[in-house]
């Protein structure tokens, strides 16, 4: 055992300081190179951790504007079918003086006891406009003996109602107003009793 210790000792003694730094390097060099693998791990997870976030970024992105485009197909979609709907409402607000004088005939010819060709021929031409209109979305404002709605109707005048059930309702229709699919192309004139 004494021989041991003296190899050993003598093996000892016989390293040089240089021997002894480069083991000591050595061992000092593995410690670094496990913190360097473990600072290129640290950084492997660091980059995935950017790329997925990035990439949930995109993937919101690209939903957001998938949303916003199906949002516009919609939008332009909608106006489109508003605008075929009123693509004739000038034509038609146009039209409406021809139907006043239409109306004030019609109710001169029902004055009329006779049943002439002229009075039936001029109701048939009566019915199909009427129908025309309404296959273009234009309808008559009721109004006769209904209450005052300022969003439908435009006062003209007051007068003292002839019954008690009357006040604040129209008595009288001046001139009748019309809707263009929902929308009113022209406000009633009326008379409201008091």
């Amino acid at each position: 055992m004494t021989e041991d210790k003296a190899k050993v000792n003598g093996e000892l003694e016989n390293e040089t300081p240089e021997v002894v730094e480069q083991q000591e390097d050595s061992a000092q060099h593995k410690k670094e190179s496990k913190k360097d693998k473990a600072h290129k791990k640290s950084k492997a997870e660091e980059q995935l951790e950017i790329a997925e976030s990035d990439l949930l970024e995109l993937k919101d992105r690209h939903i957001r504007l998938q949303a916003e485009f199906d949002n516009y197909r919609k939008r332009t979609l909608k106006e489109r079918m508003e605008l075929m709907k009123s693509a004739n409402e000038s034509l038609l607000i146009n039209i409406l003086p021809v139907i006043d004088d239409f109306d004030r005939a019609m109710q001169t010819l029902d004055l009329d006891e006779d049943e002439s060709h002229v009075k039936s021929g001029v109701k048939l031409i009566y019915n199909k406009f009427q129908e025309f209109l309404k296959q273009n979305g234009v309808k008559e404002i009721e109004a006769k003996e209904q209450n005052f709605d300022t969003d439908l109707h435009e006062a003209i005048t007051k007068i003292p109602a002839p019954s008690e059930e009357l006040k604040g309702k129209i008595v009288d229709v001046v001139q009748k107003g019309y809707f263009l699919n929902d929308k009113i192309i022209r406000f009633s004139k009326v008379i409201i009793g008091e």
